[in-house]
């Protein structure tokens, strides 16, 4: 199963980024970009890839205890930036270090649960909200500086999220992954679980 290990903006964060979305998407050459759905708009932190189902119980305890040993922190989602002509995304502000940890911390658990990783990159804290279509060449600079008086309300990074990403099967033009929540780790202490060790997670309904 493809997964991602990320974090998820709460309801409210997420009504926000789509009020400014849907500006961005009346500026010239937006018809141009293949535009993330609401469910699909996260903070990744780890991206694992296709993951044997076998592993799952070893990585469920390591997430878990990642998630245990790094207490809740607040941002807010903040302006915005882009990866060349590829990648328009929204930034966030606040708690960088936190974020930062958690994911360094969700990727080593995923190496010692057998995951095989990508070669370990500097992150850089993004939320995707559109991808440029191969060869359109969008210019997303007016995009970025329409985001960079974005500015989302705090909210408290509460827990890790492990998600299962299903890829679009049937070419249909615009169709969008779909994502399904796999585990809930709640963050510090106050997620102990109980099953005997620290930072119990629980299993999420599907998303």
């Amino acid at each position: 199963m493809r997964l991602f290990a990320a974090v998820l903006p709460p309801p409210a964060a997420a009504v926000e980024l789509a009020d400014a979305v849907r500006h961005l998407r009346d500026l010239p050459g937006a018809d141009g970009l293949r535009w993330t759905g609401q469910e699909g708009r996260h903070f990744t932190l780890a991206f694992l890839g296709d993951v044997d189902e076998a592993l799952l119980p070893e990585l469920t305890l390591r997430l878990e205890r990642a998630a245990y040993r790094t207490e809740p922190f607040r941002i807010r989602l903040h302006g915005g930036g882009h990866f060349g002509d590829r990648t328009l995304w929204a930034g966030a502000a606040g708690g960088l270090d936190e974020l930062r940890l958690l994911a360094e911390r969700a990727g080593a658990a995923a190496r010692r649960a057998g995951v095989p990783m990508e070669e370990h990159r500097a992150y850089r804290a993004h939320l995707t909200l559109a991808r440029g279509r191969r060869g359109d060449g969008v210019d997303l600079r007016p995009y970025v500086e329409a985001l960079s008086g974005f500015e989302g309300r705090p909210w408290e990074v509460s827990e890790l999220v492990l998600v299962r990403s299903r890829l679009p099967v049937s070419g249909v033009a615009g169709e969008q992954p779909r994502y399904e929540t796999v585990l809930r780790c709640p963050l510090g202490r106050g997620g102990r679980g109980g099953r005997g060790h620290p930072g119990g997670g629980s299993v999420g309904p599907a998303r």
